[in-house]
């Protein structure tokens, strides 16, 4: 069976927002069984919404769209999938209490215009919205089942768990199996060389790729009956063939695997940063993290370094602040300011500009202080600042993994 994404909003035609909607449902479409066949995009033109509507659902089982239910005269989403069906627009009187409750809790006065929300076509099934103003809904429309989002995404992801992720999951004829692999340390033509082999060796396998920098995601797909029973023994390949590249799996994040690696260690852990200027701390507490993370400092001159984290003058004026020493004084500086058993530390040159002949851009050292002694890496970086920075600090975060998991030597 076939499915269609349809996003409306003339913010999305425009460019002005990356579209990650589309993105999410596909994979989500694609995990119950569905074949999204086409992505849409439409701007908020009644018209045109209708005419992209009547055309997807002549030719598909499954439509899901999203944007265009709030409460501006913009939002036209409901008032054109009725005219698309050739029905009125009626007021749930359940919806119009639902959206009062919701102002309520948020203690908002609610305006004339967050009614239009509770209307929806005449004969299409409710599905109410715990987490937001308005509702969504799904109807038939041509051979189609048409399922109409709110564009907010936490909105839209809890409709799809709430309420059609089963009711579509119901329409797949044929079962589909899924796995995903998260792989971090090599680019994703060097992954997918690796894995050239896969879908000969595992026929009926179908494999791609998803690059979300600097991690790649390997997504092993099979539909069928033994459609599970294959795509795990290929996924057993996979991971005997890129083995420590891979980190996690499923909706498992980097961020959430080394967590949990500190976590399971009963370790605290400090941080020093240069020139990733405090990025290794904010995607450590983007989650939960005051139960492991004592602490960071962004050390970026010398003098604070020193004063801060107590390398010594002596280091900086010997081998530069972008050096071994430095890092490993940095490290172990910091495990101490903050009374850490672990503690990772950067220095770099991020550029622009900064590099030298022997010290170019993009060159980075980092560090991880652990019970086992002190561990130090450098690589040269590509790319922008903000590249450079991002896979710096990724790169220090999975040597702390690293050394987590084998103590005696990473």
């Amino acid at each position: 069976m076939t499915a269609a994404i349809l996003s409306i909003g003339t913010e999305i035609t425009r460019g002005e927002i990356v579209n990650t909607n589309a993105t999410w449902l596909a994979d989500r479409l694609t995990q119950v069984g569905m074949e999204v066949a086409e992505v849409v995009s439409v701007d908020d033109d009644c018209p045109r919404i209708i005419e992209t509507l009547r055309r997807l659902a002549a030719t598909h089982d499954v439509i899901v769209s999203t944007g265009g239910l709030g409460p501006t005269t913009d939002d036209l989403t409901a008032l054109c999938a009725a005219r698309a069906a050739q029905v009125s627009l009626v007021r749930d009187p359940a919806s119009v209490e639902e959206i009062r409750d919701r102002f309520r809790i948020f203690r908002r006065r609610m305006g004339p215009s967050n009614i239009k929300q509770a209307d929806i076509p005449s004969g299409a099934v409710v599905m109410t919205n715990a987490v937001g103003t308005a509702p969504g809904f799904w109807m038939c429309l041509g051979r189609a089942k048409v399922f109409f989002f709110p564009g907010v995404p936490r909105e839209m992801v809890h409709l799809w768990e709430k309420h059609a992720q089963a009711v579509i999951g119901s329409y797949a004829k044929e079962p589909t199996a899924q796995i995903r692999l998260h792989t971090f340390g090599e680019g994703e033509s060097a992954v997918a060389e690796r894995l050239a082999d896969v879908e000969t060796l595992f026929s009926g396998v179908i494999v791609g790729y998803r690059a979300s920098f600097p991690v790649i995601e390997v997504k092993l797909l099979a539909r069928g009956a033994g459609a599970q029973a294959l795509v795990e023994a290929a996924a057993d390949f996979v991971r005997g063939r890129l083995g420590s590249l891979i980190y996690g799996q499923g909706e498992q994040s980097f961020v959430s695997v080394v967590a949990q690696a500190v976590r399971n260690s009963g370790l605290r852990l400090a941080l020093a940063e240069s020139c990733t200027g405090g990025l290794m701390a904010q995607l450590l507490t983007s989650e939960p993290a005051s139960d492991y993370l004592a602490g960071g400092l962004v050390t970026y001159a010398n003098d604070a370094k020193v004063k801060l984290l107590g390398v010594p003058e002596s280091l900086l004026e010997e081998h530069g602040a972008v050096s071994e020493p430095v890092a490993k004084a940095m490290a172990i500086g910091a495990a101490r300011a903050m009374g850490a058993a672990l503690a990772v530390a950067t220095t770099g040159i991020a550029g622009p500009t900064g590099g030298t002949e022997d010290k170019p851009v993009g060159l980075v050292y980092y560090a991880v202080a652990y019970p086992g002694g002190v561990q130090v890496r450098h690589q040269v970086f590509f790319g922008d600042r903000s590249r450079v920075q991002r896979i710096a600090a990724f790169s220090a975060l999975q040597l702390l993994r690293t050394c987590i998991a084998s103590p005696t030597g990473c």
